[in-house]
């Protein structure tokens, strides 16, 4: 296998994001589920922005977080995501610049407005997320380039892009040729009502060998495989995917294969203040871990300091670096 240029490469819907602390009351007036996410039209998503309180305004999307956790541990790394050429799209290209990920997508010239998602957080912590794809669904895979593909270690891809008719082909474009060139290809189930829109089709892709690695938290888990029973969803995921790691909030994840099952415990965390992205940057520790050979455990446990990080504040991007957070913690990276 040739020498990788990144560690690991995302592909995802790159969306602007808006978060305001919010209560129940406002995702009862408004028809949300709580800790949901749903897709929206630019109507919706001007009504909730104007409802909406004070907001804290930044770059997200899925695996573009993850991606960004991946830099600020120290790794090579590499985003592919479509936003357009306004001042959203400039912004959100040169945060994830600035962050240390080579973002080579061309922006669209003309169409829908750069993504947004709205993300109201209630007291608890929980996130209710509500997305305006915008210009993220014209990705398609004339954006995917071969050459980046078969220089990453890893591509990882979240399964919001199976929302989008065009990104669902360039997913499938870039994990044949990712295999092509023998690397490894993760995905990210998303969220649990993405899982019930597209169970069979995430299924076919972990059983016909398309992803070989797959990260879920248990109510993804619950959902793709439509059992209440944690052991017996745990089992079917071991038979269906090369490997499967399992979030569990303050029980850590379960890491599964059918060489290897492994606990590892969550780290300790003082406050919850915001669940956004929590997922985005345990996979980012994990992936940290897997593309530079550390061992499952280790991964694990990048994972959950990266998750403990960004758990502790607004947004879903790490505040510090976790580079040096993991060093502080005896994981030296």
């Amino acid at each position: 296998m040739a020498d990788a240029k990144y560690d690991v490469l995302g592909i995802g819907n790159a969306l602007f994001d808006v978060l305001v602390r919010t209560d129940e009351n406002f995702l009862a007036k408004h028809g949300m589920t709580k800790g949901s996410m749903a897709l929206i039209d630019e109507a919706r998503a001007a009504a909730i922005y104007q409802d909406m309180g004070p907001a804290t305004e930044m770059s997200g999307g899925s695996a573009a977080n993850t991606i960004v956790g991946i830099a600020s541990l120290g790794a090579r790394a590499a985003y592919v995501g479509k936003v357009k050429d306004d001042q959203i799209g400039r912004l959100y290209a040169h945060d994830i610049r600035a962050a240390g990920v080579s973002f080579k997508t061309q922006a669209a010239a003309d169409g829908p407005a750069t993504g947004c998602s709205y993300i109201l957080v209630t007291p608890d912590g929980e996130r209710t997320m509500n997305t305006y794809l915008g210009a993220a669904q014209d990705l398609s895979p004339a954006d995917i380039d071969p050459a980046e593909i078969e220089a990453s270690r890893i591509v990882y891809l979240e399964g919001y892009l199976w929302d989008p008719k065009n990104a669902k082909e360039a997913f499938v474009k870039a994990a044949a040729i990712a295999h092509g060139a023998r690397r490894q290809v993760a995905l990210t189930l998303s969220d649990s009502f993405c899982v019930d829109r597209y169970r069979d089709e995430f299924l076919s892709l972990m059983r016909s060998g398309t992803v070989d690695l797959v990260f879920a938290n248990e109510a993804e888990l619950h959902s793709l495989y439509q059992t209440s029973d944690f052991d017996t969803a745990l089992r079917q995921l071991r038979n269906d995917v090369g490997l499967g790691v399992v979030t569990r909030s303050e029980k850590g994840c379960m890491v599964t294969s059918t060489e290897v099952q492994i606990a590892v415990p969550a780290f300790a965390v003082e406050e919850v203040m915001d669940t956004t992205g929590a997922g985005d940057l345990f996979a980012a520790g994990f992936l940290f871990g897997l593309a530079r050979g550390l061992g499952y455990e280790t991964a694990g446990r990048l994972g959950g300091l990266a998750a403990a990080e960004v758990i502790q504040h607004i947004g879903a991007r790490p505040q510090t670096s976790l580079k040096e957070l993991a060093g502080q913690n005896g994981l030296a990276v």
